[in-house]
């Protein structure tokens, strides 16, 4: 038997796969089988992602694996990931190193094992010793009553008893207790913050339509386009979630749950481990590798049956799998910022696709091209039949600061009520730049074509694209004044106005700065739920699905900053951030309000999502993306050339658009982008008309023309992106 073997490797120009002869006693290695192979001088770990009868190479010259690791993955997925290297220009090795075991590098061997704990175990000897005349130490006897009540890790044990290691080896030596290795698994704890989801409740009629469509689906074996939930804030999609998961596995099937973001997002994974206990697993970049490992065996070993977790999840090794729910489906963080640059919503839509899966997408501010695609189920009030929270929009034109009087007035009532706001500011940091009121001069990144971003905890100035910090400057390095300048506000900045002007009403911060270090952000979430009052200030973070009743007031300020931006899909992005915002207030019997404060009040973005009214947002947008030629009614790929010096990015982009074959596609550009981490940047961008095959074919002559750049020699120095429907 011949095993065609993907190396793992990342260079571009390394393609496989290739032939490797399989020995008797390697008779069990299929497709997913991970494979230590020799390569020239060096071992390489590969996939199997065929098998074969015959090589085109003679049998003299093809080699044996040097070892068959016990690890693999599901040929499905195996599918998948070359599926997925193929649909998003990348390479196989970087496909395939999705599907992975934890642990399991590109290019290198699974660096996570099992996890064996020292037990001890009472023997039936030892069990007679206890009340029997043997001689025993008060340590000895301490440790074997500790094990009366069954057996213990060893590291426990020693504790309990106030004894050590050599104290349980001699009573292994007297056969009164036995000491194994035994393995152990290391399981990341999930903490729920906010409401739980109290079972047994009655669900609304819209909630048992939307289930019994879910249930038809997985009665006849999925659908290629999915089920879109759009339902209001607080209108129960969860619960048709949880229920659906139900339904799943009553008929023997397997099912993923995916959020945005599960460090956001804890509450999600606690409903679901709440309603189904040890049946869920966990999986996320923030649990420990071998947490991860652990939970990815629990999975393939069908242990767990349901699977919650981030865009990475949606390549969780289940089998039998009949549902994919992707929660807050307008989230763009389901999109890859790294190669390959993969959409976690289509992937999982071609999961559910070739497994015969149902997919549910929920939102209360779907995507226009999900709303074209899907089925839509609606859900247009909340469980509880309250309103909506009125929404008011104040000018900032009208404010002095950095909050408007009507603002201020509603969060001291906040204060004076004992009870909660939220407050939405989409920029960290205390000020968005630096300038000399002498010279004019601004501070800008060493790296990067943009300003330094202040940051007065920390006493730096920051670059928010390459990481690049500096010390906050006493002088002007041009002229020497001391007279600088500080524009705009953050987060940082609005957290200490906040907390000067509430006193004593505790006030808390939730952005990337506040929240870095592990379990940062569920024990920040946790603290303002149980604080009788307070204010939670934060960027887009605080606008994720939380779900705190005692909630009355939610602020969004310079709610139309996201509408300077040159994107196709601002104003999407700008009604779902006020809306999902607006959804966290009034989820408890007080009510709720919001305010949005915005330089211009009458914006469509604006009003739309001040009257909740999605489906007029939707048909707006989708009237103008038809008009323009964007997406749903076009695919988008993205190709960036990059140099260390300028010259070579725009050559590339030049010599990559002679290439490509437009066929029905518009090419734009090559045009120079902004200079980013060092680099020059030259960006093309291919409109692709919707249509049976076009994506496919212009994918295919992108990848066909960067690949010719990416080995021509008079273009060294040059390096290549492509992101294919970028966000």
């Amino acid at each position: 038997m011949i095993a065609k073997v993907e190396p793992l490797t990342p260079a571009r120009a390394l393609r496989g796969p290739f032939d490797y002869r399989i020995p008797g006693e390697m008779a069990e290695v299929g497709v997913g089988s991970m494979l230590v192979v020799p390569f020239g001088r060096r071992r390489l770990l590969g996939v199997v992602v065929a098998l074969a009868e015959e090589s085109e190479l003679p049998p003299e010259r093809l080699v044996e694996p040097l070892t068959a690791l016990d690890s693999g993955v599901p040929p499905e997925l195996v599918r998948l990931g070359l599926w997925l290297a193929d649909e998003y220009c990348s390479t196989p090795a970087r496909g395939l190193a999705l599907v992975l075991p934890p642990g399991a590098g590109t290019g290198g061997l699974p660096r996570v094992g099992v996890r064996l704990a020292l037990t001890a175990e009472l023997t039936a000897a030892g069990r007679s010793a206890i009340g029997g005349g043997d001689h025993l130490g008060l340590r000895q006897r301490a440790a074997i009553e500790h094990l009366e009540d069954g057996p213990q890790p060893a590291a426990l044990l020693v504790r309990a008893a106030s004894c050590d290691h050599s104290t349980l080896r001699s009573l292994e030596a007297r056969g009164l207790i036995e000491l194994q290795r035994v393995e152990q698994r290391r399981r990341p704890g999930v903490v729920g913050v906010g409401a739980s989801a109290p079972r047994g409740l009655e669900l609304t009629s819209d909630q048992r339509a939307a289930l019994a469509a879910i249930e038809a689906r997985l009665d006849r074996g999925g659908d290629p386009h999915g089920l879109l939930l759009h339902g209001v804030t607080g209108s129960g999609k969860t619960e048709v979630y949880l229920r659906a998961v139900a339904v799943a596995l009553a008929r023997g099937r397997s099912a993923i749950v995916l959020v945005p973001e599960i460090a956001l997002t804890p509450q999600t994974a606690a409903r679901f481990e709440e309603r189904f206990g040890d049946t869920v697993a966990v999986l996320h970049s923030r649990l420990g590798q071998g947490e991860r490992h652990d939970e990815w065996l629990r999975l393939r070993r069908g242990e767990a049956r349901v699977c919650v977790g981030p865009r990475s999840a949606v390549f969780a090794p289940l089998s039998d799998l009949g549902l994919i729910v992707i929660d807050e489906e307008h989230d763009s963080s389901y999109k890859q910022e790294g190669d390959p640059r993969y959409d976690a919503r289509r992937v999982a839509e071609r999961r559910a696709e070739t497994c015969g899966a149902v997919l549910v997408a929920g939102s209360a501010t779907p995507r226009p091209e999900s709303v074209v695609r899907m089925e839509r189920l609606a859900l247009p009030e909340r469980v509880d039949r309250r309103l909506l929270p009125p929404v008011e929009l104040v000018s900032s034109l009208e404010s002095s600061g950095v909050l408007h009087p009507q603002t201020l007035e509603a969060l001291g009532a906040v204060g004076d009520r004992g009870e909660k706001a939220i407050v939405l500011l989409n920029r960290r940091g205390w000020s968005n730049f630096l300038s000399c009121r002498s010279c004019g001069r601004v501070w800008q990144c060493r790296q990067c074509d943009v300003a330094l971003v202040l940051h007065r905890a920390s006493g730096r100035i920051a670059c928010h694209h390459c990481g690049h910090s500096e010390v906050v400057p006493p002088a002007c390095p041009d002229c020497g004044s001391v007279s600088l300048a500080r524009h705009g506000a953050g987060t940082e900045r609005l957290e200490d106005e906040l907390t000067r002007l509430l006193a004593p009403l505790p006030v808390f911060r939730l952005d990337a700065d506040s929240a870095s270090d592990r379990g940062a952000i569920p024990a920040l979430l946790r603290r303002f739920d149980s604080a009788p009052a307070g204010v939670l200030v934060g960027t887009q973070m605080v606008a994720k699905g939380h779900d705190f009743p005692d909630v009355t007031l939610a602020v969004v300020l310079d709610a139309d900053a996201t509408l300077r931006f040159p994107d196709f899909r601002a104003e999407e992005r700008t009604f779902a951030l006020v809306s999902q915002l607006a959804g966290r207030s009034g989820r408890g019997p007080r009510g709720g309000r919001v305010i949005v404060q915005c330089l211009d009040p009458d914006v469509r973005a604006l009003r739309y999502a001040a009257a909740h009214d999605s489906d007029g947002f939707i048909a707006g947008e989708l009237e103008r993306r038809r008009a323009l030629g964007y997406p749903p009614f076009s695919h988008l790929i993205r190709v960036v050339c990059s140099a260390r010096e300028p010259g070579p990015e725009t050559a590339a982009g030049a010599q990559i658009r002679e290439s490509i074959d437009p066929g029905s596609a518009t090419v734009l550009g090559p045009a120079p982008l902004f200079r980013r981490a060092g680099r020059e940047r030259s960006q093309l961008l291919l409109k692709v008309p919707a249509g049976e095959g076009s994506r496919g074919r212009a994918v295919a002559s992108v990848r066909r023309a960067v690949e010719a750049a990416a080995s021509d020699p008079t273009l060294h120095g040059a390096s290549f992106s492509v992101d294919v429907d970028p966000e």
